[in-house]
């Protein structure tokens, strides 16, 4: 009788990595289209680099505004409620883009998708660290962490020609309804799940606690410096290529592909790099900073995409820079789990987006200011180059010793 529990909790713990894979894979399709579609969208409606920017900047500001309530959203409803709502929202948000006809239109459009797709990533980890041994937490990280990367490699390689055969609209409409089909297997593949130990699925939310708490801090400080890079690589490289390189739209595909695959490959090795340096006799706090070491050099590459001339080149420096993003994003979230409380996990990395989503409204309209004006993508390179060993720093700083927090006692 306890090997065969023993098996149904192994296999809807499984079923449960596999649907928060699937949804933060569909969360980056959603989000991606657009940029993908910018050459068309560009050509009909007459949008500049500053529309397109300010389109940019609020999904990130709508984003931002929508996290300072998630956490709470998430801990007191549940993951599995929370996430069904949200995803149920954005995908309905994502195929009305299909009737927008104005900048305004559109940007209401972002505006709903952006409150929806921000639940993704607090319900995911909190889950992680409530139905997942401590054991298991890192590899699933980064197992789920890899889906975005999954979801910017197949949406470029399948968008633009879908959209030259089909038109824009029905890419819009088709990416929206894939959300419905992971939506049954979500409200059902979680009916059996129980929390490990005594965490609860619900609690109350102390703000003053969770605002003192250095801990908070050193999240939100990294996420502020680090995503930014993701959400300038995410708007704007499909613009790169086709600006500096004179790609088509249906050209574009590969080398994004390219680059999220690399991203992707950085998400797969973070979650096994910590617990083999654990392995190997590093205590915590050495294993997880001298991981985000490792990728904080090697995002330097990345701003050497500006001084090759082959955009196969550029797309491997770009990739090498996500490669490491992913990387040490992953090491930021298993950092969450092991030194926050669970109770509270979902509102600090909620937290630490509304930062990272102020900080990519500000790379993105940069970018738009920057070409605007004759000054190209150097700033924006720029800053990626130095925002994770700037990161490493603030945390260093912040948490000199990291100790994982101590579990809620049993009865």
């Amino acid at each position: 009788m306890n090997q065969a529990r023993a098996t149904t909790s192994e296999r809807a713990i499984t079923l449960l990595i596999v649907l928060l894979f699937l949804g933060n894979a569909l969360n980056y399709v959603d989000r991606q289209v657009l940029a993908l579609l910018k050459p068309t969208l560009e050509a009909e409606f007459g949008w500049t680099d500053r529309d397109y920017a300010h389109l940019g900047s609020s999904f990130q500001v709508a984003a931002a505004a929508a996290l300072l309530a998630v956490g709470w959203f998430v801990d007191r409803l549940g993951v599995r409620l929370a996430y069904a709502i949200a995803v149920t929202v954005w995908s309905l948000a994502g195929a009305a883009h299909a009737l927008a006809a104005t900048v305004q239109q559109f940007v209401a459009a972002r505006v709903v998708l952006a409150v929806g797709e921000t639940v993704s990533t607090p319900a995911g980890l909190k889950a992680a660290a409530i139905y997942l041994p401590p054991e298991r937490r890192n590899f699933a990280i980064g197992v789920v962490n890899t889906a975005s990367n999954i979801g910017a490699i197949i949406t470029p390689l399948l968008i633009p020609p879908f959209a030259v055969a089909f038109g824009w609209k029905a890419a819009f409409v088709v990416t929206g309804g894939l959300g419905f089909l992971w939506l049954a297997g979500w409200w059902l593949g979680t009916r059996n799940l129980t929390p490990v130990g005594s965490v609860p699925e619900r609690a109350p939310v102390n703000w003053g606690e969770l605002f003192a708490d250095k801990r908070t801090w050193a999240v939100i400080g990294a996420k502020f410096l680090t995503d930014c890079v993701w959400w300038f690589v995410l708007f704007w490289m499909p613009d790169f290529f086709s600006r500096v390189y004179g790609l088509k739209q249906a050209q574009l595909g590969w080398p994004i592909a390219i680059i999220f695959s690399l991203a992707a490959l950085g998400a797969i090795t973070s979650g096994g790099l910590y617990p083999l340096l654990q392995a190997r006799g590093w205590s915590m706090n050495r294993a997880r900073k001298g991981s985000m070491l490792l990728y904080a050099l090697v995002v330097l590459a990345m701003p050497l995409a500006l001084l090759v001339e082959s955009h196969w080149a550029a797309a491997v420096l770009i990739g090498l820079g996500l490669f490491a993003h992913q990387g040490f994003s992953t090491n930021i979230f298993g950092m969450t789990a092991d030194v926050v409380p669970a109770t509270r996990i979902a509102s600090v990395i909620a937290m630490g987006a509304v930062a990272g989503n102020l900080a990519g409204m500000g790379v993105i309209e940069l970018a738009g200011w920057s070409l605007q004006n004759g000054h190209g993508y150097v700033p924006m390179f720029a800053i990626c180059g130095a925002a994770y060993l700037a990161a490493l720093g603030f945390i260093h700083l912040v948490l000199p010793n990291l100790d994982r927090v101590k579990a809620a006692p049993h009865g």
